[in-house]
């Protein structure tokens, strides 16, 4: 199984990003995708989550209204669309396809930087 995330960079206050996360060796539609993030000195925390059909969404109260995860399950792809970035959004975020505590599985993770 490979998870594998892009889309990461550097982005003034304000901009946004569009973060890409594969998923490969899975059945991809019977797993719940997630996106956390860990920024420095600080515990890895859930970002949002959408379920396996796409059905159910959840966020994170700080990024209610900015982000949106969705997925394309023809293409074995969850997106984080990211927007009105701010300082506080700095950070390593990952991806994660959970179906059960034996199937979990994450990416290395992609640096998002916001700075101006």
């Amino acid at each position: 199984v490979q998870v594998v995330e892009s889309g990461g960079g550097l982005v003034q206050p304000g901009g946004s990003l569009r973060l890409s996360c594969a998923a490969s060796g899975l059945t991809f539609s019977t797993y719940a995708m997630k996106w956390y993030r860990q920024a420095p000195a600080k515990e890895r925390e859930l970002v949002a989550g959408i379920d396996s059909v796409g059905g159910n969404k959840f966020y994170r109260d700080s990024v209610k209204g900015r982000f949106t995860i969705s997925r394309d399950n023809a293409k074995n792809m969850v997106y984080l669309q990211m927007n009105g970035l701010g300082l506080e959004d700095t950070a390593v975020y990952y991806c994660n396809a959970y179906r059960d505590s034996y199937h979990d599985y994450w990416g290395q993770g992609t640096q998002v930087a916001v700075s101006s």
